[in-house]
């Protein structure tokens, strides 16, 4: 384990190193906002992991309400926690490319409202896990906050779908306009955003296992 371990960590260092090569020197300068648009790689991709960090611990709550596996349940825990960083970051970063963009640092947009939403929804589920002692009903109740909280997710996708937005659609067909180099960049981010998070999950699920057989031991 802990081989594959290292493995991931060596891939997630070198995958940051190239994104930012790809992010800051391969991509091309956006021509009107210019190189304040290069946050969108690092915004987007940290968007991704708090999507999937949250997708992960919806498909763990219902393996937990079924099998009452209580392994899944740390994973479950460890993956809201890295996503609610991911997630942060998303509405740091946003702000900071909106106020050039938009000319304002935070506006009610529908894809902005039900992001923080969505951060909302990760601090409740952190917060219930502390005010439940007991180990199988705090499992039983997170688990299923994770699952309704999950609904979120696919909205905060879909919203500037549904609703008039000024947020950039860069998903949609043709890659929203972006420049091929743009959309390599991207890619390149988001694989390794994503090697990172996969790092940052192993290391907190172990973390999560030690606590549970030391708590165990207690007893």
């Amino acid at each position: 384990m802990s081989r594959i371990m290292k493995t991931v960590d060596i891939l997630a260092i070198v995958g940051i190193i190239i994104a930012l090569y790809f992010a800051f020197i391969y991509a091309p300068t956006e021509a009107v906002m210019g190189a304040v648009q290069r946050i969108f790689y690092f915004h987007v991709s940290s968007a991704w992991i708090a999507f999937f960090a949250f997708f992960v611990t919806f498909i763990c709550s219902i393996v937990v309400l079924i099998s009452n596996n209580l392994f899944y349940d740390d994973i479950a825990e460890s993956s809201a926690e890295i996503g609610v960083i991911f997630c942060t970051i998303v509405l740091i970063t946003g702000p900071i490319w909106a106020k050039p963009a938009w000319g304002k640092w935070w506006t009610w947009d529908p894809r902005l409202t039900t992001t923080l939403i969505l951060w909302f929804i990760y601090i409740g589920y952190i917060m219930l896990r502390q005010f439940v002692d007991e180990e199988d009903k705090k499992a039983k109740f997170a688990a299923a906050l994770g699952i309704i909280g999950f609904i979120d997710v696919p909205i905060v996708f879909l919203s500037i779908r549904w609703w008039r937005t000024i947020h950039p659609n860069v998903l949609q067909e043709g890659g929203g306009g972006l420049h091929p180099d743009m959309l390599t960049a991207l890619i390149v981010c988001v694989v390794a955003f994503t090697l990172l998070y996969v790092s940052m999950l192993m290391k907190r699920v172990n973390i999560g296992v030690l606590q549970r057989k030391i708590n165990l031991m207690k007893r």
